[in-house]
């Protein structure tokens, strides 16, 4: 199947998924163009993406960061990612809800990071592994401040510019003890940012981020609660799907931000052929 180019990219991840998106925003300038397109890549078959117009500009997507039974969570990153390099995609934005390690955050809060910590142990997922990727500056400062500004307007709780997100294995949350080793590193904690973020780099490719609030990390405050995290799954995603289409619409599909200025010739070319 011919993968259409596309500059802007979407990955989906829990904030969006009951809703559809981008359909569940209930934005009239949004159609879509081809769905369930599935994609024959080096790393297996490809999730299914869905192509999607806003105001007429086109917008590659996929569910929960292409995760699905039966696929590692690693080879889910690189089919993605190949695919987005196949399409010329030049920006992307992910979402997904995190819990807190901040003793100062709430569930709804929204955070838009401009750092991380690794602490899976999905550390060794690339494409090619020809460059050398400088992590300065990971996470995109111009598709921040889209999402910063699209956020402020649409969202009627608090907001924030800045933190770390720390990215822990999964697909359990973490132990009291983990996160009170977090705390005083990082703000926020999930499963998904790496290895995103250097296979966006890989693919010369801006990224970023908005993540939900979605629970108090264990120990932190008091215990969350099962039935707030449904509440905000079910009843949310409508508003994080228009603040990610308002970012998109403020974008331009190429940055003046030096992102992929940070994608290096790797020094290993005997290694790396």
């Amino acid at each position: 199947m011919r993968i259409e180019q596309t500059a802007l990219a979407v990955i989906g991840g829990s904030g969006t998924l009951s809703g559809d998106f981008p359909h569940g925003a209930g934005d009239a300038g949004v159609e879509t163009l081809a769905d369930n397109l599935v994609f024959e890549t080096p790393y297996g078959q490809s999730p299914p993406f869905r192509r999607f117009a806003v105001d007429g500009r086109p917008v590659l997507t996929c569910r929960m960061h292409g995760w699905r039974s039966g696929v590692s969570r690693g080879d889910a990153s690189r089919q993605v990612f190949w695919v987005f390099r196949e399409a010329g995609v030049k920006r992307i934005i992910a979402e997904g809800g995190v819990g807190s390690v901040n003793r100062l955050l709430d569930p709804r809060d929204i955070v838009i990071p401009d750092d991380y910590i690794d602490q899976s142990l999905r550390k060794d997922v690339g494409l090619e592994g020809k460059y050398l990727l400088v992590m300065r500056d990971a996470l995109c400062p111009e598709i921040r401040a889209a999402l910063l500004a699209a956020a402020h307007t649409a969202h009627a709780g608090r907001v924030f510019s800045r933190g770390v997100y720390a990215v822990t294995e999964g697909r359990h949350f973490e132990s009291p003890a983990e996160v009170a080793m977090l705390q005083g590193h990082a703000d926020i904690v999930g499963q998904s940012l790496c290895p995103e973020v250097y296979l966006a780099r890989e693919i010369g490719a801006c990224y970023a981020g908005l993540y939900f609030v979605v629970n108090y990390g264990e120990g932190v405050v008091k215990a969350w609660s099962h039935q707030t995290l449904k509440d905000i799954f079910h009843g949310d995603a409508g508003l994080l799907s228009r603040i990610v289409l308002a970012a998109l619409r403020s974008l331009k599909e190429e940055g003046e931000c030096g992102c992929a200025s940070l994608r290096k010739e790797t020094l290993l070319k005997d290694v790396y052929k």
